[in-house]
């Protein structure tokens, strides 16, 4: 298995990295459950279906408690489409939250929003935040694809009221970490953590030499951006692999089906296609499958790279049907941004501005140890 490196946690929020009762012991603690199995690279606190533990001495446990005093935390949750993976996430949130809710009493409230229609519905997520600051929601989760500058403006003013902001999987490397207004950002670095890690599988395995398509996002999305700065260094390092076209496949199957089709039509003669993420990845190996086109075998045929982790696109690699995917880590995403909302919320931390979690180039080879990880939450003990 190959694990990228991540982005250090080396911006907090407040004025000093101290935390309270000897809390930084939690925050390495919150995540450790005894009953859990952890694949290389994963978080304890997700292994298995569930079920809770000891994060501590039972003085430890006792003490948080009483912090916790049986509080009720409104969570809303926000992504920028339905999908696969906001669902695998999801459901990885409810098992962490189960476990919290089984070990320290505290209760929790959650609502579900997500633009109707394409990616670029942003007007949307905006109505939504505000409207859940109105309504004194303790906590708001949110990716979205709308413009920097103006979700800053949405978030600032959601703080002032007194709804904390905590964006997850948003290419936040992109921009200064001062002027970001919320109160943390977890998830991790398209560029080195992504796309660096598509490009170079792509050319360590057509062994630096051959064309390639790309299948993008939508043009000015924060994503692409980020993931072709990774991914253009990998080229770089490898200049006999050339890029003959590219596409915009709107981060869905059934565009990067046709934007596939387009390219092998004009491009019947490429060594790989790059799908930025994954279901635009799984419809361009329909497109191949439909030209008659032979798929990489181990040694000859068309590489298919996506990136997200999905569960189909494990079946898909199982099959055959999909070379490799760069997992973003769905699972430890959703863990991790409960347990720094528990922190900042209920116990009154000091959290990371920045916290990244580890992702994973997936194929054949260790594909049963990321779907097993992933199949251990799609089963919440308790849905909220």
């Amino acid at each position: 298995m190959e694990t990228t490196p991540t982005r250090s946690e080396n911006a907090t929020s407040g004025a000093t990295r101290r935390n309270i009762l000897g809390a930084g012991a939690l925050m390495g603690t919150l995540g450790l459950l005894t009953a859990c199995t952890t694949p290389p690279g994963g978080s304890a606190a997700a292994g298995g279906a569930g079920g809770s533990g000891a994060e501590g001495s039972a003085e430890f446990t006792d003490a948080i408690k009483k912090l916790v005093n049986g509080r009720t935390v409104q969570i809303g949750f926000t992504p920028p489409v339905l999908s696969e993976y906001y669902t695998q996430m999801e459901n990885a949130a409810f098992t962490r939250m189960a476990q919290l809710e089984d070990l320290y009493g505290v209760k929790w409230k959650w609502e579900k929003s997500s633009p109707t229609g394409n990616f670029n519905a942003v007007e949307q997520q905006i109505s939504t935040v505000q409207t859940w600051t109105s309504r004194k929601f303790d906590v708001v989760f949110i990716c979205t694809g709308a413009n920097f500058a103006t979700m800053q403006g949405v978030y600032k003013n959601a703080m002032n009221a007194g709804t904390k902001i905590f964006q997850f999987n948003q290419p936040v490397e992109l921009y200064p970490v001062d002027q970001i207004n919320t109160v943390s950002n977890i998830g991790y670095d398209n560029r080195t953590q992504s796309g660096y890690v598509a490009g170079k599988f792509i050319a360590d395995t057509l062994k630096g030499k051959g064309k390639i398509v790309q299948i993008m996002g939508p043009s000015g999305s924060d994503w692409t951006k980020a993931r072709l700065i990774g991914f253009n260094q990998a080229l770089a390092e490898n200049p006999g692999i050339e890029v003959v076209g590219t596409a915009d496949g709107g981060y869905l199957r059934d565009k990067g089906l046709s934007a596939a089709q387009d390219l092998l039509t004009r491009h019947p003669d490429i060594n790989a296609i790059y799908g930025e993420n994954e279901d635009m990845a799984l419809g361009a190996s329909q497109a191949v499958d439909a030209a008659g086109l032979k798929q990489w075998d181990g040694s000859q045929g068309i590489v298919i790279v996506g990136a997200d982790g999905l569960l189909s696109g494990m079946d898909a690699i199982r099959n055959g049907k999909l070379t490799a995917s760069v997992d973003v880590n769905s699972v430890d995403n959703a863990i991790r941004m409960i347990d720094i909302a528990f922190q900042s919320v209920v116990l009154k931390n000091y959290v990371p501005k920045i916290s990244n979690i580890t992702t994973h180039l997936v194929t054949k080879d260790n594909v049963e140890a990321y779907a097993a990880y992933i199949n251990g939450i799609m089963a919440p003990k308790k849905t909220y």
